[in-house]
């Protein structure tokens, strides 16, 4: 099992300690440090920041959001992230739901598997060099010839020898479906919330994935005194207030991908519930209807034995990277001891 370090985007201003999490990270053997972004800050800016005051771990985004960017663009980025982090870039892409899409990029959100595919399949022919770009898809022209071009534009091939002609994709996905595609395209996959004690939810969608295909899995890391069960409760807190914003408020009623995942592992009705009471403006009670079971169950929570006897779960799930949300060094140095083989 390999260890990442999940920084996630920022929130009214970065995290003072950021830059010395991810660096004690790397003296620690994490494999990986991953940066997000929603609607505030981007995840390039801090993982270049990172490059150069790392040496051999592993810099991935988790996720950068198809539609701030082309697919040139981002296939720009990560040629050069490659370059600046001496090839130790991994490019985690998603499409975000239609509120951040049209609300925030002002571009169109229908059809996610169609664009993604497009998107990665660029990327790809970017990257490998081989010949100028020339793309004709549905979403995504090169060169472009539709309403309002000059008919000027012509192929093209990255000026920059690319380090590395296969820098590795990671998708966030979640549907059914997406995650089939994800299995099928991507290197990897980045699922937002994953339960080791319900892996029947995702296995249909991961029996085309190659042999080396990585599932780098999210999971809120916490070291709690003792394993009372009012003591987990508490310190899961944070994980029920995030997981009744993705199901309650990361969407509309009939159209939140989070809603759905939540109610296809279990959740049921409790899903649609969670959603009713975060559109009401009753928050607290949407966090309260989150069952501390399955918030449980996506976390490493409890005493340092607790933990160590809950992480043989993910060791024996499709899982081969565990990305702690780990709040302080002191938390990192014990999710390396407990997770990181001795």
């Amino acid at each position: 099992m390999q260890l990442g370090l999940q920084l996630g985007y920022w929130g009214q201003m970065p995290s003072p300690d950021w830059v010395e999490r991810a660096v004690e990270a790397e003296r620690l053997g994490f494999t990986s440090v991953w940066t997000a972004e929603a609607w505030g800050s981007d995840a390039l800016t801090p993982l270049a920041f990172l490059a150069a005051k790392t040496d051999r771990i592993r810099l991935g985004t988790s996720v950068m959001q198809l539609a701030a960017r082309t697919p040139t663009a981002t296939a720009m980025s990560a040629i050069t992230m490659d370059y600046l982090s001496n090839g130790r870039f991994m490019l985690g892409l998603g499409v975000s739901g239609p509120q951040v899409v049209e609300g925030w990029y002002g571009r169109p959100s229908s059809k996610p598997l169609a664009r993604t595919r497009e998107y990665v399949e660029i990327i790809r022919q970017v990257m490998a060099r081989e010949e100028p770009l020339n793309y004709q898809g549905e979403f995504h022209q090169h060169p472009y010839s539709g309403e309002g071009s000059i008919g000027l534009g012509k192929p093209l091939k990255s000026i920059v020898h690319p380090l590395r002609r296969r820098i590795p994709i990671y998708l966030g996905a979640e549907g059914p479906k997406n995650v089939t595609q994800t299995a099928e395209i991507a290197d990897g996959w980045l699922p937002l919330y994953y339960s080791p004690y319900r892996q029947e939810v995702y296995s249909d969608q991961l029996e085309s994935a190659a042999d080396d295909f990585e599932v780098a899995a999210l999971s809120a890391f916490i070291v709690t005194p003792d394993d009372r069960p009012e003591t987990i409760e508490a310190a899961l807190g944070g994980t029920r207030a995030m997981l009744a914003f993705y199901i309650g408020g990361m969407g509309a009623k009939g159209q939140n991908y989070h809603t759905k995942l939540a109610a296809r592992m279990g959740l049921g009705k409790q899903a649609e519930k969670i959603q009713d009471l975060f559109f009401d403006g009753k928050a607290d009670q949407a966090i309260g209807e989150v069952p501390v079971s399955f918030a449980d169950e996506i976390s490493l929570v409890g005493t340092p034995a607790r933990i160590a006897d809950r992480v043989a779960a993910w060791k024996e799930s499709a899982v081969t990277e565990i990305l702690v949300h780990a709040g302080s060094t002191d938390e990192l140095r014990q999710a390396a001891e407990l997770i990181l083989p001795a």
